[in-house]
Protein backbone atom coordinates (compact mmCIF):
# COMPACT_ATOMS: atom_id res chain seq x y z
CA UNK A 1 0.00 0.00 0.00
CA UNK A 2 1.46 3.48 -0.80
CA UNK A 3 1.22 6.64 0.90
CA UNK A 4 -0.87 9.00 -0.29
CA UNK A 5 0.44 11.85 1.43
CA UNK A 6 3.67 11.10 0.87
CA UNK A 7 3.19 10.87 -2.67
CA UNK A 8 0.85 14.25 -2.67
CA UNK A 9 4.01 16.43 -0.66
CA UNK A 10 6.06 14.81 -3.05
CA UNK A 11 4.41 16.37 -5.52
CA UNK A 12 3.32 19.34 -4.20
CA UNK A 13 7.48 20.18 -4.21
CA UNK A 14 7.18 21.26 -7.75
CA UNK A 15 6.23 24.68 -8.89
CA UNK A 16 3.63 23.38 -11.14
CA UNK A 17 1.99 20.37 -12.54
CA UNK A 18 4.29 18.32 -15.22
CA UNK A 19 3.38 16.02 -17.99
CA UNK A 20 3.30 13.08 -15.36
CA UNK A 21 0.81 14.54 -12.71
CA UNK A 22 -2.25 16.41 -12.65
CA UNK A 23 -4.33 18.49 -10.34
CA UNK A 24 -8.13 18.32 -9.57
CA UNK A 25 -11.02 19.59 -7.12
CA UNK A 26 -13.96 18.13 -7.88
CA UNK A 27 -13.92 17.48 -11.54
CA UNK A 28 -15.76 14.24 -12.64
CA UNK A 29 -15.82 13.42 -16.34
CA UNK A 30 -15.81 9.82 -16.18
CA UNK A 31 -14.97 9.40 -20.05
CA UNK A 32 -12.76 12.22 -19.55
CA UNK A 33 -10.70 10.72 -16.38
CA UNK A 34 -10.20 7.49 -19.03
CA UNK A 35 -8.82 9.67 -21.74
CA UNK A 36 -5.98 11.59 -18.80
CA UNK A 37 -5.55 7.36 -17.73
CA UNK A 38 -4.33 7.06 -20.78
CA UNK A 39 -2.28 10.52 -21.44
CA UNK A 40 -0.71 10.32 -18.09
CA UNK A 41 0.39 6.48 -17.97
CA UNK A 42 2.07 7.44 -21.62
CA UNK A 43 3.72 10.41 -20.55
CA UNK A 44 5.50 8.51 -17.65
CA UNK A 45 7.00 6.73 -20.23
CA UNK A 46 8.60 9.96 -21.47
CA UNK A 47 9.85 10.77 -17.92
CA UNK A 48 11.02 7.22 -16.78
CA UNK A 49 8.48 7.06 -13.91
CA UNK A 50 6.74 3.83 -12.73
CA UNK A 51 3.84 5.83 -12.09
CA UNK A 52 1.95 8.90 -13.02
CA UNK A 53 -1.02 10.46 -10.85
CA UNK A 54 -4.47 12.20 -11.02
CA UNK A 55 -5.47 14.11 -7.49
CA UNK A 56 -8.23 15.09 -6.51
CA UNK A 57 -8.35 17.90 -3.90
CA UNK A 58 -5.88 20.13 -4.98
CA UNK A 59 -6.22 23.58 -6.54
CA UNK A 60 -4.32 23.17 -10.00
CA UNK A 61 -4.09 27.20 -9.84
CA UNK A 62 -2.39 27.69 -6.99
CA UNK A 63 -1.63 24.20 -5.75
CA UNK A 64 -3.05 24.83 -2.37
CA UNK A 65 -4.89 21.59 -0.32
CA UNK A 66 -8.96 22.04 -0.96
CA UNK A 67 -10.29 18.84 0.03
CA UNK A 68 -12.64 17.11 -2.16
CA UNK A 69 -16.04 15.39 -2.23
CA UNK A 70 -14.85 13.05 -5.35
CA UNK A 71 -16.55 9.66 -4.72
CA UNK A 72 -14.46 7.12 -6.56
CA UNK A 73 -17.06 4.13 -5.66
CA UNK A 74 -20.04 5.94 -7.77
CA UNK A 75 -20.92 4.35 -11.07
CA UNK A 76 -21.62 5.26 -14.83
CA UNK A 77 -24.75 4.11 -15.92
CA UNK A 78 -25.34 1.78 -13.08
CA UNK A 79 -21.53 0.22 -13.85
CA UNK A 80 -18.85 1.38 -11.10
CA UNK A 81 -16.34 3.37 -12.17
CA UNK A 82 -13.33 1.39 -12.12
CA UNK A 83 -14.88 -1.08 -14.09
CA UNK A 84 -15.94 1.41 -16.73
CA UNK A 85 -12.59 2.29 -17.48
CA UNK A 86 -10.74 -0.95 -16.96
CA UNK A 87 -12.95 -2.15 -19.93
CA UNK A 88 -11.82 0.79 -22.33
CA UNK A 89 -8.54 1.24 -21.58
CA UNK A 90 -6.10 -1.49 -23.48
CA UNK A 91 -3.93 -2.74 -22.74
CA UNK A 92 -5.20 -3.69 -19.39
CA UNK A 93 -3.03 -1.90 -16.21
CA UNK A 94 -3.41 -2.03 -12.66
CA UNK A 95 -4.26 1.60 -11.93
CA UNK A 96 -5.89 1.79 -8.19
CA UNK A 97 -7.54 4.31 -6.34
CA UNK A 98 -6.64 5.73 -2.57
CA UNK A 99 -7.58 8.58 -0.30
CA UNK A 100 -5.96 10.22 2.86
CA UNK A 101 -6.65 13.55 4.92
CA UNK A 102 -3.86 16.03 4.68
CA UNK A 103 -3.88 18.99 6.40
CA UNK A 104 -7.45 18.15 8.02
CA UNK A 105 -8.94 17.77 4.06
CA UNK A 106 -9.51 14.70 2.38
CA UNK A 107 -7.72 14.12 -1.11
CA UNK A 108 -8.04 11.11 -3.40
CA UNK A 109 -4.80 9.47 -5.20
CA UNK A 110 -5.74 7.73 -8.72
CA UNK A 111 -2.33 6.08 -9.07
CA UNK A 112 -1.67 5.23 -12.87
CA UNK A 113 1.25 2.50 -13.86
CA UNK A 114 3.21 3.65 -16.58
CA UNK A 115 2.63 1.34 -19.86
CA UNK A 116 4.66 -1.37 -20.49
CA UNK A 117 4.61 -2.56 -23.81
CA UNK A 118 2.51 -0.47 -26.25
CA UNK A 119 1.22 3.37 -26.19
CA UNK A 120 -2.28 2.74 -23.74
CA UNK A 121 -5.19 3.97 -25.10
CA UNK A 122 -8.99 4.65 -23.73
CA UNK A 123 -11.48 3.68 -26.64
CA UNK A 124 -9.22 3.13 -29.03
CA UNK A 125 -7.89 6.26 -29.42
CA UNK A 126 -4.09 6.88 -27.86
CA UNK A 127 -3.59 10.29 -25.73
CA UNK A 128 -0.35 12.04 -24.58
CA UNK A 129 0.56 14.89 -22.44
CA UNK A 130 1.90 17.97 -24.28
CA UNK A 131 2.61 20.44 -21.33
CA UNK A 132 -0.44 20.46 -19.08
CA UNK A 133 -2.79 19.78 -21.72
CA UNK A 134 -4.25 16.34 -22.90
CA UNK A 135 -3.79 15.81 -26.68
CA UNK A 136 -4.68 12.97 -28.91
CA UNK A 137 -0.99 11.26 -29.83
CA UNK A 138 -2.08 10.66 -33.32
CA UNK A 139 -1.50 14.55 -33.75
CA UNK A 140 2.45 14.28 -32.82
CA UNK A 141 3.89 11.41 -35.40
CA UNK A 142 7.22 12.31 -33.17
CA UNK A 143 5.92 11.77 -29.97
CA UNK A 144 4.58 8.63 -31.13
CA UNK A 145 7.86 7.12 -32.88
CA UNK A 146 9.44 8.42 -29.69
CA UNK A 147 7.34 6.49 -27.42
CA UNK A 148 7.68 2.88 -29.57
CA UNK A 149 11.29 3.34 -29.22
CA UNK A 150 11.46 4.00 -25.23
CA UNK A 151 8.87 1.14 -24.95
CA UNK A 152 11.11 -1.15 -26.87
CA UNK A 153 14.85 0.22 -26.36
CA UNK A 154 14.17 1.61 -22.66
CA UNK A 155 14.40 5.13 -21.04
CA UNK A 156 16.71 7.35 -22.74
CA UNK A 157 20.56 7.50 -20.47
CA UNK A 158 24.02 8.45 -21.23
CA UNK A 159 25.01 4.79 -21.55
CA UNK A 160 22.29 3.59 -24.37
CA UNK A 161 22.23 6.48 -26.09
CA UNK A 162 24.92 6.64 -28.70
CA UNK A 163 27.08 9.46 -28.98
CA UNK A 164 26.64 11.97 -31.86
CA UNK A 165 30.18 11.85 -32.37
CA UNK A 166 32.52 8.83 -32.90
CA UNK A 167 35.89 9.75 -33.67
CA UNK A 168 36.48 10.39 -30.11
CA UNK A 169 39.86 10.18 -28.17
CA UNK A 170 40.32 9.50 -24.72
CA UNK A 171 44.56 10.86 -23.99
CA UNK A 172 43.18 13.18 -21.39
CA UNK A 173 41.08 10.90 -19.54
CA UNK A 174 44.23 8.49 -18.96
CA UNK A 175 46.00 11.75 -17.69
CA UNK A 176 43.63 12.37 -15.20
CA UNK A 177 43.14 8.79 -13.64
CA UNK A 178 46.94 8.64 -13.56
CA UNK A 179 47.09 11.74 -12.15
CA UNK A 180 44.42 9.88 -9.16
CA UNK A 181 46.74 7.29 -8.67
CA UNK A 182 44.87 5.04 -10.94
CA UNK A 183 45.64 2.96 -14.18
CA UNK A 184 43.10 2.52 -16.73
CA UNK A 185 43.91 -0.54 -19.22
CA UNK A 186 43.61 0.59 -22.93
CA UNK A 187 42.46 -3.21 -23.67
CA UNK A 188 39.55 -2.73 -21.45
CA UNK A 189 38.63 0.84 -19.88
CA UNK A 190 35.63 1.30 -22.62
CA UNK A 191 33.62 -1.61 -21.31
CA UNK A 192 34.71 -1.26 -17.67
CA UNK A 193 33.89 2.47 -17.90
CA UNK A 194 30.44 1.52 -19.81
CA UNK A 195 31.35 4.09 -22.89
CA UNK A 196 29.74 1.57 -25.44
CA UNK A 197 26.18 0.89 -26.62
CA UNK A 198 24.90 -2.44 -26.83
CA UNK A 199 25.86 -2.22 -30.96
CA UNK A 200 29.52 -0.77 -30.26
CA UNK A 201 29.05 2.67 -30.60
CA UNK A 202 30.53 5.53 -28.08
CA UNK A 203 27.65 6.37 -25.81
CA UNK A 204 26.85 9.95 -24.23
CA UNK A 205 29.15 8.86 -21.47
CA UNK A 206 31.71 8.54 -23.72
CA UNK A 207 31.42 11.70 -25.09
CA UNK A 208 31.58 13.30 -22.09
CA UNK A 209 34.88 12.08 -20.91
CA UNK A 210 36.40 12.48 -24.40
CA UNK A 211 39.29 14.88 -24.97
CA UNK A 212 36.22 17.33 -27.09
CA UNK A 213 32.94 16.54 -25.42
CA UNK A 214 31.66 19.16 -27.96
CA UNK A 215 29.56 20.54 -24.71
CA UNK A 216 30.51 24.55 -23.59
CA UNK A 217 29.95 25.30 -20.32
CA UNK A 218 29.27 29.28 -19.51
CA UNK A 219 29.86 31.52 -16.69
CA UNK A 220 27.61 34.40 -17.24
CA UNK A 221 27.85 37.55 -14.78
CA UNK A 222 25.69 40.27 -14.79
CA UNK A 223 26.19 43.98 -12.99
CA UNK A 224 22.19 43.44 -11.73
CA UNK A 225 19.93 41.02 -10.10
CA UNK A 226 18.36 39.83 -13.05
CA UNK A 227 19.40 39.19 -16.42
CA UNK A 228 17.87 42.69 -17.57
CA UNK A 229 20.77 44.48 -16.06
CA UNK A 230 24.21 45.02 -18.04
CA UNK A 231 26.29 41.14 -18.83
CA UNK A 232 29.39 41.85 -17.21
CA UNK A 233 31.47 38.75 -18.36
CA UNK A 234 30.75 35.43 -19.73
CA UNK A 235 33.37 33.09 -19.01
CA UNK A 236 33.33 29.79 -21.50
CA UNK A 237 34.87 26.66 -20.26
CA UNK A 238 33.83 22.76 -22.10
CA UNK A 239 35.15 21.65 -25.29
CA UNK A 240 37.48 18.90 -23.43
CA UNK A 241 36.79 16.03 -20.81
CA UNK A 242 34.15 17.22 -18.67
CA UNK A 243 36.59 15.93 -15.29
CA UNK A 244 39.05 18.94 -16.79
CA UNK A 245 35.64 21.17 -17.11
CA UNK A 246 35.00 20.79 -13.74
CA UNK A 247 37.90 21.37 -12.29
CA UNK A 248 37.89 24.34 -14.00
CA UNK A 249 34.61 25.83 -12.81
CA UNK A 250 35.69 25.16 -9.36
CA UNK A 251 38.86 27.18 -9.75
CA UNK A 252 36.70 30.05 -10.90
CA UNK A 253 34.14 29.93 -8.83
CA UNK A 254 37.47 30.21 -6.08
CA UNK A 255 38.21 33.69 -7.68
CA UNK A 256 34.89 34.64 -7.71
CA UNK A 257 34.56 33.98 -3.98
CA UNK A 258 36.49 37.69 -2.87
CA UNK A 259 37.53 37.71 0.63
CA UNK A 260 36.51 40.69 2.30
CA UNK A 261 38.19 42.85 5.55
CA UNK A 262 35.17 43.24 7.83
CA UNK A 263 36.51 45.75 10.33
CA UNK A 264 33.04 46.16 11.86
CA UNK A 265 33.70 46.47 15.38
CA UNK A 266 37.61 45.87 14.97
CA UNK A 267 39.44 46.06 18.25
CA UNK A 268 43.20 44.20 16.85
CA UNK A 269 42.29 42.11 13.90
CA UNK A 270 40.32 42.38 11.19
CA UNK A 271 38.02 39.50 10.21
CA UNK A 272 37.75 37.60 6.65
CA UNK A 273 34.59 37.14 5.29
CA UNK A 274 33.97 34.87 1.89
CA UNK A 275 31.29 36.42 -0.40
CA UNK A 276 29.92 32.93 0.17
CA UNK A 277 30.10 29.51 1.48
CA UNK A 278 32.52 27.63 -1.08
CA UNK A 279 31.91 24.06 0.67
CA UNK A 280 27.83 24.78 -0.36
CA UNK A 281 29.33 25.68 -3.98
CA UNK A 282 31.29 23.11 -4.63
CA UNK A 283 28.78 20.49 -3.96
CA UNK A 284 26.33 22.34 -5.75
CA UNK A 285 28.55 22.40 -8.89
CA UNK A 286 29.17 18.63 -8.70
CA UNK A 287 25.77 17.90 -8.14
CA UNK A 288 24.95 19.38 -10.91
CA UNK A 289 27.01 17.95 -13.03
CA UNK A 290 26.59 14.04 -11.84
CA UNK A 291 22.76 14.75 -11.91
CA UNK A 292 22.60 16.45 -15.34
CA UNK A 293 19.98 15.38 -17.80
CA UNK A 294 23.15 15.31 -20.68
CA UNK A 295 21.09 12.72 -23.04
CA UNK A 296 18.91 16.64 -23.98
CA UNK A 297 22.62 17.65 -25.77
CA UNK A 298 22.16 20.64 -22.78
CA UNK A 299 24.87 21.35 -20.18
CA UNK A 300 24.41 22.85 -16.91
CA UNK A 301 24.40 26.99 -16.60
CA UNK A 302 25.66 28.80 -13.99
CA UNK A 303 24.79 32.69 -13.58
CA UNK A 304 26.51 35.09 -11.40
CA UNK A 305 24.57 38.32 -10.19
CA UNK A 306 25.05 40.71 -7.82
CA UNK A 307 23.38 39.35 -5.24
CA UNK A 308 23.39 35.34 -5.76
CA UNK A 309 24.97 33.18 -7.84
CA UNK A 310 22.19 30.27 -9.72
CA UNK A 311 23.48 26.97 -10.49
CA UNK A 312 20.95 25.05 -12.72
CA UNK A 313 21.19 21.75 -13.72
CA UNK A 314 19.02 19.74 -16.67
CA UNK A 315 16.11 17.49 -15.89
CA UNK A 316 14.55 16.51 -12.39
CA UNK A 317 15.68 14.31 -9.87
CA UNK A 318 15.61 10.56 -10.78
CA UNK A 319 12.12 9.20 -11.25
CA UNK A 320 13.01 6.45 -7.98
CA UNK A 321 14.19 9.49 -5.98
CA UNK A 322 11.36 11.12 -3.61
CA UNK A 323 11.64 14.30 -2.73
CA UNK A 324 11.99 13.71 1.14
CA UNK A 325 14.89 11.42 0.52
CA UNK A 326 16.36 13.85 -1.79
CA UNK A 327 16.42 16.35 0.76
CA UNK A 328 17.82 13.96 3.48
CA UNK A 329 20.86 13.06 1.24
CA UNK A 330 19.36 9.52 -0.08
CA UNK A 331 21.00 9.66 -3.31
CA UNK A 332 19.65 8.01 -6.52
CA UNK A 333 21.83 9.39 -9.19
CA UNK A 334 20.21 10.42 -12.40
CA UNK A 335 23.48 9.35 -14.54
CA UNK A 336 24.66 6.12 -12.66
CA UNK A 337 27.69 5.07 -14.26
CA UNK A 338 28.62 8.93 -13.80
CA UNK A 339 28.51 9.19 -10.55
CA UNK A 340 30.13 5.29 -10.28
CA UNK A 341 33.01 7.71 -11.92
CA UNK A 342 33.21 10.36 -9.79
CA UNK A 343 32.96 7.99 -6.46
CA UNK A 344 35.88 6.10 -7.87
CA UNK A 345 38.02 8.91 -8.52
CA UNK A 346 37.19 10.71 -5.13
CA UNK A 347 35.51 13.56 -6.48
CA UNK A 348 32.09 13.25 -4.65
CA UNK A 349 31.12 10.86 -1.39
CA UNK A 350 29.16 8.18 -1.33
CA UNK A 351 27.85 9.92 1.92
CA UNK A 352 25.38 11.88 0.35
CA UNK A 353 26.18 14.66 2.38
CA UNK A 354 25.73 17.47 -0.80
CA UNK A 355 22.66 17.99 -0.24
CA UNK A 356 22.56 18.53 3.09
CA UNK A 357 25.36 20.65 3.03
CA UNK A 358 23.29 23.53 0.61
CA UNK A 359 20.58 22.74 2.98
CA UNK A 360 22.77 23.66 6.51
CA UNK A 361 24.14 26.28 4.98
CA UNK A 362 21.56 27.98 3.06
CA UNK A 363 18.06 26.02 3.77
CA UNK A 364 15.58 24.33 1.50
CA UNK A 365 14.55 27.56 -0.32
CA UNK A 366 18.21 27.25 -2.30
CA UNK A 367 16.26 24.66 -4.21
CA UNK A 368 13.79 25.39 -6.80
CA UNK A 369 12.42 22.70 -9.17
CA UNK A 370 10.98 24.00 -12.35
CA UNK A 371 9.71 22.22 -15.22
CA UNK A 372 12.80 20.93 -17.02
CA UNK A 373 15.52 21.80 -14.37
CA UNK A 374 16.39 22.35 -10.94
CA UNK A 375 18.18 25.82 -9.77
CA UNK A 376 20.42 25.76 -6.58
CA UNK A 377 20.63 29.43 -5.32
CA UNK A 378 24.04 30.43 -3.57
CA UNK A 379 23.25 34.03 -2.04
CA UNK A 380 25.84 36.53 -1.46
CA UNK A 381 26.96 37.75 1.59
CA UNK A 382 28.23 40.98 1.25
CA UNK A 383 29.70 43.33 3.68
CA UNK A 384 28.94 46.65 1.61
CA UNK A 385 27.63 46.23 -1.65
CA UNK A 386 30.38 47.28 -4.72
CA UNK A 387 30.86 50.87 -5.58
CA UNK A 388 29.96 51.93 -1.95
CA UNK A 389 31.95 54.80 -0.25
CA UNK A 390 31.17 54.17 3.48
CA UNK A 391 33.61 55.13 6.06
CA UNK A 392 33.35 55.89 9.32
CA UNK A 393 35.11 58.69 12.44
CA UNK A 394 38.16 56.02 12.35
CA UNK A 395 40.99 55.62 9.80
CA UNK A 396 38.58 54.23 6.89
CA UNK A 397 38.87 55.71 3.54
CA UNK A 398 37.41 55.02 -0.08
CA UNK A 399 40.49 53.14 -1.33
CA UNK A 400 42.03 54.73 -4.59
CA UNK A 401 40.85 54.04 -7.61
CA UNK A 402 44.18 52.70 -9.06
CA UNK A 403 44.40 50.15 -6.01
CA UNK A 404 40.95 49.30 -6.92
CA UNK A 405 42.40 47.92 -10.07
CA UNK A 406 44.71 46.62 -8.94
CA UNK A 407 42.68 44.03 -6.71
CA UNK A 408 40.29 43.33 -9.18
CA UNK A 409 42.89 41.88 -11.31
CA UNK A 410 44.79 40.17 -8.68
CA UNK A 411 41.49 38.45 -7.95
CA UNK A 412 40.82 37.67 -11.43
CA UNK A 413 44.09 37.53 -13.41
CA UNK A 414 41.55 36.77 -16.94
CA UNK A 415 39.90 40.11 -16.45
CA UNK A 416 39.47 42.53 -19.18
CA UNK A 417 39.53 46.28 -19.37
CA UNK A 418 35.70 46.70 -19.90
CA UNK A 419 34.84 44.22 -17.75
CA UNK A 420 37.19 46.53 -14.79
CA UNK A 421 35.18 49.53 -15.93
CA UNK A 422 32.03 47.67 -15.29
CA UNK A 423 33.11 46.38 -11.97
CA UNK A 424 34.00 49.56 -10.74
CA UNK A 425 32.10 51.64 -12.01
CA UNK A 426 34.44 54.00 -13.92
CA UNK A 427 35.25 54.48 -17.51
CA UNK A 428 37.78 52.65 -19.61
CA UNK A 429 40.19 55.86 -20.27
CA UNK A 430 40.12 55.71 -15.96
CA UNK A 431 41.16 51.85 -16.10
CA UNK A 432 43.63 52.53 -18.89
CA UNK A 433 45.53 55.01 -16.98
CA UNK A 434 45.40 53.20 -13.70
CA UNK A 435 46.84 50.33 -15.83
CA UNK A 436 49.80 52.13 -17.18
CA UNK A 437 50.72 53.68 -13.68
CA UNK A 438 50.45 50.13 -11.81
CA UNK A 439 53.09 49.22 -15.18
CA UNK A 440 55.12 51.72 -14.58
CA UNK A 441 55.42 50.93 -10.87
CA UNK A 442 56.06 47.18 -11.58
CA UNK A 443 53.57 46.35 -9.90
CA UNK A 444 51.26 44.15 -12.61
CA UNK A 445 52.58 42.72 -15.75
CA UNK A 446 50.62 41.60 -19.36
CA UNK A 447 51.39 38.00 -20.22
CA UNK A 448 50.53 37.54 -23.66
CA UNK A 449 47.75 39.45 -26.03
CA UNK A 450 45.14 41.50 -24.78
CA UNK A 451 42.61 39.09 -26.40
CA UNK A 452 44.19 35.76 -24.91
CA UNK A 453 46.65 36.82 -22.41
CA UNK A 454 46.45 37.20 -18.37
CA UNK A 455 47.53 39.49 -15.71
CA UNK A 456 50.55 38.94 -13.71
CA UNK A 457 50.73 40.36 -10.26
CA UNK A 458 54.57 40.96 -9.84
CA UNK A 459 54.79 43.19 -7.09
CA UNK A 460 52.56 43.06 -4.12
CA UNK A 461 51.34 45.75 -1.81
CA UNK A 462 52.11 46.16 2.21
CA UNK A 463 49.28 44.11 3.93
CA UNK A 464 47.53 44.08 0.43
CA UNK A 465 43.96 42.42 0.68
CA UNK A 466 41.51 41.27 -2.17
CA UNK A 467 39.39 43.10 -3.79
CA UNK A 468 36.75 44.30 -0.75
CA UNK A 469 33.52 45.08 -2.39
CA UNK A 470 32.87 48.65 -0.28
CA UNK A 471 36.78 49.20 -1.38
CA UNK A 472 38.03 50.27 1.75
CA UNK A 473 41.21 49.90 3.73
CA UNK A 474 42.78 51.51 6.53
CA UNK A 475 45.09 54.81 5.83
CA UNK A 476 48.00 52.50 6.74
CA UNK A 477 46.93 49.38 4.48
CA UNK A 478 46.67 52.06 1.43
CA UNK A 479 50.68 51.92 0.47
CA UNK A 480 50.44 51.96 -3.05
CA UNK A 481 49.94 56.11 -2.70
CA UNK A 482 53.18 56.01 -0.66
CA UNK A 483 54.86 54.29 -3.09
CA UNK A 484 56.00 51.80 -1.17
CA UNK A 485 56.38 47.85 -1.85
Amino acid sequence: MFSVKTIVNDLLQYTSEREWFEFKENWYEPYEIGQYISALSNSAVFEGRRYAYLVWGISDKTQEIVGTNFDYNSSVKNEPLKHYLSRQLSPFIDFSFDEGMIQGKRVVLLRIPATKTVPLSFDNERYIRIGSSKEKLRRYPEKESNLFYYLRSGHPTIENTPSAYQDLTFEKLFIYYGAKGLKLNQDTFKKNLSLLTEDGKYNVLAQLLSDNSQLPLRVAIFSGKSKTSELFSVKEFGYQCILYTLEDVLRYGDILNIIQADERGRVVERKDVPLFEYEAFREAIINAFVHNKWVSGNEPMITVYSDRMEILSRGTIDPEQTMEGFFAGESVPVNKKLSEIFLQLHISEKTGRGVPKIIDTYGRAAFEFRENSIVVTIPFRWINMPGDKVSDKKTKQALPTRDRIFYAIKNNPDITIPEIATLLGVGKTTVDNGISVLKRNGKIERIGSNKTGYWKIVNQFKKAAPLQNSFLVSEKESAYEKGED
